[in-house]
């Protein structure tokens, strides 16, 4: 999951087929993009307001699903431990 914050577009966007938001990641686009990258850069992904990291979180714990979050503290350093410490974590659940 990536913290971000929305913005107002500088022009409009009608060409788009979809929804239409326009968005700053947590902390900066290179880190967000690094830690999305590493974490498997899922190819669909959603935006809500109505969610927050708790409610996802939680729906992470209910469906024994990996979360991860991207915030305005991530640091890449810390994010790759949590990857391989998760990926440990994950196969020991399991029964390797």
């Amino acid at each position: 999951m990536n913290q971000v914050n929305l913005i107002k577009p500088e022009h409009p966007l009608p060409k788009l087929p979809v929804a239409r938001a326009v968005w700053i990641p947590e902390p900066n686009l290179k880190v967000a993009a690094t830690a999305w990258i590493a974490a498997g850069g899922a190819h669909h992904t959603a935006l809500s307001n109505a969610l927050t990291s708790e409610h996802l979180e939680n729906f992470a714990e209910i469906a024994s699903l990996e979360y991860l979050l991207t915030d305005q503290d991530t640091k890449i350093a810390d994010f790759m431990k949590e990857l391989r410490w998760n990926d440990m974590y994950y196969h020991l659940a399991n029964g390797i």
